[in-house]
């Protein structure tokens, strides 16, 4: 019972460190890469729909996207859905496909990313920790209710501290890989 309760917490953990990796793939860091785009909606026939699913996404080159959707009356979706976006990029389009161009980051650009990695790192991390009081509170429930012994449940404590510290400290390498990206020139 308390081994299918921590595995429940780490695999809700496991989930939040996907969480902060997708989040970070979406980071504009001077690279191009298709996973910018991934929160980018388009309407497609009323219907917001990432650019993925409504056009073929490559990076011929380390700081130019082109997008060329399967619907030639899409293009017009696409552009306007990425001047919307937060990804602040103008769309160059030749009537068959979108250009992307990726521009160099300027120093205040890239502090102002790092601050957006670190924040992102600080709600993982609060994220994990709510999951580890979760976990906590039901092998608390469990020890009031004489299911499993103070010393069960003081272990299954200490496991789900451990599993916590490992998760915390993935969250601490991710972010740093991260913040070391973006600082490149």
């Amino acid at each position: 019972m308390l081994k299918d309760i921590l595995n429940s917490g780490e695999e809700r953990m496991k989930k939040a460190i996907e969480a902060l990796k997708r989040e970070y793939a979406s980071l504009r860091a001077g690279r191009a890469t298709p996973a910018l785009l991934d929160k980018v909606m388009v309407d497609y026939y009323g219907t917001p729909t990432p650019v993925k699913q409504v056009a073929n996404v490559s990076v011929p080159e380390p700081r130019m996207i082109v997008i060329t959707p399967w619907e030639k009356n899409m293009l017009h979706e696409i552009e306007k859905a990425i001047m919307k976006s937060e990804l602040e990029l103008s769309p160059n389009s030749d009537g068959k496909v979108i250009r992307l161009s990726i521009p160099q980051l300027t120093e205040e650009t890239r502090k102002d990313l790092v601050k957006a990695v670190n924040k992102k790192g600080e709600d993982s991390k609060v994220v994990l920790r709510n999951i580890r009081r979760d976990v906590l509170d039901e092998v608390k429930k469990l020890e009031k209710s004489k299911e499993v012994t103070e010393d069960e449940a003081k272990k299954a404590q200490d496991d789900m501290q451990k599993i916590t510290d490992k998760y915390v400290s993935e969250v601490n390498g991710i972010k740093s890989v991260k913040e070391k990206e973006i600082m490149e020139v």
